[in-house]
């Protein structure tokens, strides 16, 4: 089960219900936390791919909460940010939305990331 040891290590939090979601996004809000969530599905190979460089991102800015949001396990949410490709990813600080990629390209989700890093303050690891 080579899968679940990697989970176990993951620093990517994988987002179950509605619930789960308001609350990590209240928790980071109040600790004034960036927040990317990556919207994907299984059945999805663009977001699949991605998934790799995810971790990565997640390893390097360990002041950014990193979330994973299955569209077909919490659709609620992903209707609330009118997700309709995958994968998107979101960018967000004070609880709100401040950009939006969509698509699979790593070196602009990275780009990306790093300009909401220094826009926020946040120092990478």
């Amino acid at each position: 089960m080579e899968s679940q040891d990697q989970e176990s290590k993951s620093r990517v939090v994988k987002i179950q219900s509605k619930d789960s979601w308001e609350s990590y996004l209240s928790q980071a809000t109040n600790q004034g936390c960036p927040i990317v969530p990556h919207f994907t599905a299984s059945w999805c190979m663009p977001s699949v791919v991605m998934n790799p460089v995810f971790e990565e991102l997640a390893s390097t800015y360990q002041d950014v909460l990193f979330l994973t949001v299955d569209v077909d396990d919490v659709k609620e949410v992903a209707t609330k940010y009118e997700v309709k490709a995958m994968p998107t990813f979101l960018l967000m600080k004070e609880g709100a939305q401040v950009d939006k990629l969509i698509g699979a390209n790593p070196d602009e989700i990275k780009k990306r990331i790093e300009g909401l890093v220094q826009s926020c303050g946040v120092y990478v690891a």
